[in-house]
């Protein structure tokens, strides 16, 4: 149980920052009430079912890939786009698991991944300044007074696209469509069309050759369920606290609360303050919880965090996201993985390259080179083989669909080409194709022991 008073609303007697303010207060508890009378998404028992998965990833004898949208938008909801999104993490976890010989911990950014921070509450464009865009669960992405308005009735839109998407994921995880011999075929489609083709093919055959066998002694789908459906989890930063309290439940087996928007939930590296509301909520609740940890984080503050957010050392509560640029890597995340280590710490490690390598492109459009994004996964396999800790996980911010936002790649996209499909609401997101080429890079990497050991054998030692 938590330590200490807590409540779902104690968070509000705590500094805030990142949070919209509503001009229609009466609109805002109105849009709470609601929301806490619905449904919940998820259910305890799955929450605490990830969080043993991620327990698996904390003593080294699993992985993490958890990958979905920047910010997912009410405009393009649609069931083709969660099929996609879902459909090439699949096909990640497929290498992956082939490459690192061990169980993926699949964690989509989905379902709930609405809210965004910002680097300033108000955005101007020549004489008129209005709010920030932050995410459509907050307001509209348009330079008008009337989008940029925070509304809470776009809470109760969320909940339900929310609830729409966890449906239609649960049914393509258990209703096979994550069959793995389709799975597989899709990506020997891949390994066809690449430009790169034959850097992947060896691994593409090693797996062929190892289906044919399970298929030669009987592992068929139709006889072992395992290989015709999976275990799929959702995430999102829990940014509007408003939203996340209304959807969090006394769990009636353990008495524990949960947050029932998604299985897993994370904090920002904006908002990580050890006397805010937002550690403050996140202590409280019972799920898998994330954190992000940039180049700003202190070794003193981050055990006090900790500390703060499991103070139960539990394998598997928390996941600590290292985002902190190519170019930094080596330079501060060496002494936060000593500093864990050494004080017997259970956490697990995962590298977000995405956020800290931004660049605006000659173009004029906010990108991410595919070389840096992979720079920074390599660094981060190579600080936890150098300090003897396990890399436990990767974060992108990736979509399934043919997007042109992130230079680079097999597909060789341009700064020319950006402007060609470049469809974020947010930050630049991998497509189906880098994103699996990147799955493909990282399998290769592990195969051969260069960027780190995950097999289970070395794990255990």
């Amino acid at each position: 149980m938590v330590q200490g008073s807590w409540s779902p609303n104690s968070w509000r007697g705590k500094p805030i920052l990142q949070v919209p303010t509503y001009p229609d207060q009466d609109g805002l508890h109105a849009v709470e009430a609601e929301l806490a009378a619905n449904p919940p998404l998820v259910f305890a028992g799955e929450a605490r079912k990830l969080k043993a998965a991620l327990g698996e990833v904390a003593e080294g004898r699993a992985f993490l890939l958890q990958g979905g949208d920047c910010a997912e938008s009410f405009a393009e909801f649609s069931a083709n786009n969660i099929r996609d999104t879902f459909k090439v993490l699949l096909q990640m976890a497929v290498v992956l698991t082939f490459g690192a010989a061990c169980p993926v911990v699949k964690v989509g950014r989905m379902a709930g991944q609405f809210a965004k921070p910002r680097s300033a509450d108000t955005e101007k464009q020549g004489d008129v300044e209005l709010p920030s865009y932050r995410g459509d669960i907050v307001n509209g992405i348009d330079f008008t007074a009337a989008d940029r308005t925070p509304d809470p009735t776009r809470m109760l839109k969320a909940y339900h696209q929310a609830a729409s998407s966890l449906n239609l994921l649960r049914a393509f995880a258990q209703g096979g469509f994550a069959d793995l011999h389709q799975v597989h075929q899709w990506n020997l489609d891949f390994v066809a069309d690449s430009a790169q083709g034959e850097r992947y093919q060896a691994l593409a055959d090693r797996l062929d050759e190892t289906l044919s066998f399970m298929a030669a002694c009987g592992l068929t789908s139709d006889r072992v369920p395992q290989i015709a459906e999976t275990d799929f989890y959702t995430s999102h930063e829990g940014l509007l606290l408003w939203y996340e309290e209304a959807l969090t439940r006394r769990d009636s087996i353990t008495g524990g609360w949960y947050d029932c928007s998604a299985h897993m939930i994370w904090i920002g590296d904006r908002t990580r303050q050890p006397d805010g509301a937002h550690i403050e909520f996140c202590r409280g609740v019972e799920n898998p919880i994330g954190m992000k940890c940039g180049p700003s984080t202190d070794p003193d503050e981050l055990i006090r965090l900790i500390d703060i957010l499991n103070p139960k050392n539990e394998a598997g509560r928390l996941t600590l996201i290292a985002r902190m640029g190519s170019d930094k890597v080596h330079d501060h995340l060496p002494a936060l993985v000593r500093r864990v280590k050494e004080e017997g710490r259970k956490v697990v490690w995962s590298c977000d390259p995405m956020h800290g390598n931004v660049i605006k492109a000659p173009s004029g459009f906010k990108t991410r080179p595919f070389d840096r994004i992979l720079s920074e996964v390599r660094q981060f396999f190579e600080v936890h083989e150098a300090e003897g800790t396990h890399a436990g996980g990767v974060h992108f911010e990736m979509t399934g669909k043919d997007v042109t936002e992130c230079l680079g790649g097999a597909q060789a996209i341009s700064d020319s080409d950006l402007s060609a499909r470049y469809h974020t609401h947010c930050d630049p997101r991998l497509n189906g194709a880098q994103s699996l080429e990147l799955a493909f890079l990282i399998a290769e990497e592990l195969k051969a022991g260069r960027v780190g050991k995950l097999r289970p054998s070395q794990a255990a030692e």
